[in-house]
């Protein structure tokens, strides 16, 4: 059958396919010595892809070209010619309909199966009627199968088992390679690879082995990859959690108590009260709870698989709040460098007392002195600059009171003057109960006029 243009069919072709017979075409070989040779390109090829057979060193005498499927030169393997001085081109027995001729002489395979794999031969008839022949040969892989990952132990145990994950089906002339979290393995002692990288082994899996993996294949031509596979190991339970962290609450509130652990698979709850068993929930609820709700609470947790169980206990104290508390004082008003004693008094137990002056914090100074529980305040001497606002504070974990305010005066001391003379001397200091004494003394000792 004879053509008129380069192309041996009428099938559309690809840009790509386009641009490369324009470069084919405007780069038509020079003339030259060297011996003629073919490149497949490339020598590898996937399934479906193209494949250019492309001439070297082509002689400028080159009358015809001949291509044939094979190592042999036989009208039955022909698969086409091209005419130089005609500019046309004939199809042979072993033509395909896939296959293009250029005036080069270079031959494009497209859509290659792997039935084109194999030898071929470029015979080329020159000027003198003499032949020269080159030979080339290519190779056509099958698409690598989407690879997946089997393990010999589906659910693990965290320190116990180790784990074999094989990426499948086994090809010939593969690379094998893991991704563990989308990342590459990293060196670890616990990490072994085998069968060409085919089995990666997990030795003594913890709980962070979980994944996602995930297995690559590679040949010469393609790239496969497994959809991503997660371990499902089995661990715990850990020591549970108690929440909140509360050890105090207040009475005729509800007390509400939450137990957490980390397990695979989940742990099964249960609440202990005082040794005795209050709820087989992960929550555990109490309304309107008084003292007699103090004690000690305990969650148990247990993993039916892995068979352990840990628990967690709590001491909780259930606290009344605190009642009013009072200051007592011999007196308010004080002259300056007596002594001053003040006592905080609570009907309360188990709490805490602070003082304070004017609404704030007392600060102590080295006239003041605290009993041991903080419950007597001893001011000696006092002074002017004492004078104002004292409350004392009780509290306990879940309350505080404040007192009523006991306001202390502290007045200056009183002097007057018994003689004054040339000499002056200083002035005699005369307390006020020493003047009533002599009031007294005098009605009654001295006559009256």
């Amino acid at each position: 059958m004879e053509l008129t243009s380069a192309p041996l069919h009428n099938a559309q072709v690809s840009w790509s396919g386009l641009l490369l017979t324009v470069f084919l075409l405007t780069c038509w070989n020079s003339p030259t010595t060297a011996k003629v040779t073919v490149e497949a390109v490339p020598p590898h090829v996937a399934e479906g892809q193209n494949v250019l057979l492309l001439v070297h060193n082509l002689p400028a005498e080159v009358r015809a070209f001949y291509w044939y499927k094979g190592e042999t030169v036989v009208d039955s393997n022909e698969i086409a010619r091209f005419l130089i001085s005609s500019s046309t081109n004939k199809t042979g027995p072993a033509y395909s309909g896939r296959e293009m001729i250029y005036p080069n002489g270079s031959l494009l395979f497209q859509n290659v199966t792997q039935n084109d794999t194999g030898v071929y031969m470029l015979n080329m008839i020159m000027e003198n009627f003499d032949y020269e022949s080159a030979s080339v040969q290519f190779r056509v892989h099958p698409p690598l199968p989407k690879p997946n990952i089997t393990t010999n132990n589906s659910n693990p145990m965290e320190g116990d088992d180790s784990v074999a994950l094989m990426c499948e089906p086994k090809t010939q002339n593969t690379t094998y390679l893991w991704r563990i979290n989308g990342q590459s393995l990293s060196e670890d002692d616990r990490l072994k690879q085998s069968e060409g990288n085919r089995t990666l082994t997990l030795l003594s899996v913890l709980r962070t082995d979980i994944g996602p993996y995930v297995c690559q294949t590679r040949n010469q031509v393609s790239t496969s990859q497994s959809d991503p596979f997660t371990l499902n190991i089995t661990y715990g339970p850990d020591a549970p959690i108690i929440s909140p962290s509360n050890i105090y609450f207040h009475s005729r509130t509800n007390l509400s108590l939450s137990c957490h652990t980390d397990s695979n698979p989940p742990a099964q709850y249960s609440w202990f009260v005082n040794g005795d068993l209050q709820s087989s929930s992960q929550e555990l609820f109490i309304p309107n709870i008084n003292t007699n709700n103090s004690g000690s609470y305990t969650c148990l947790v247990y993993n039916s698989v892995t068979g352990l169980n840990k628990n967690t206990i709590k001491n909780i104290t259930v606290l009344e709040p605190v009642t009013l508390p009072f200051i007592q004082v011999i007196n308010t008003t004080f002259k300056e460098l007596d002594s001053v004693f003040m006592t905080c008094y609570s009907n309360n137990t188990g709490i805490s007392i602070s003082w304070l002056f004017n609404g704030q914090s007392l600060r102590i100074t080295d006239r003041m002195k605290l009993s041991q529980n903080n419950s007597t305040l001893t001011i000696d001497p006092v002074r002017r600059e004492d004078s104002g606002d004292y409350q004392c504070e009780v509290s306990n974990p879940v309350s505080s009171k404040k007192s009523d305010p006991i306001q202390l005066n502290i007045i200056r001391e009183l002097t007057s003057v018994i003689s004054q003379s040339t000499n002056p001397q200083p002035p005699t200091t005369i307390w006020a109960p020493l003047t009533t004494l002599l009031l007294r003394w005098m009605k009654w000792h001295i006559p009256s006029w």
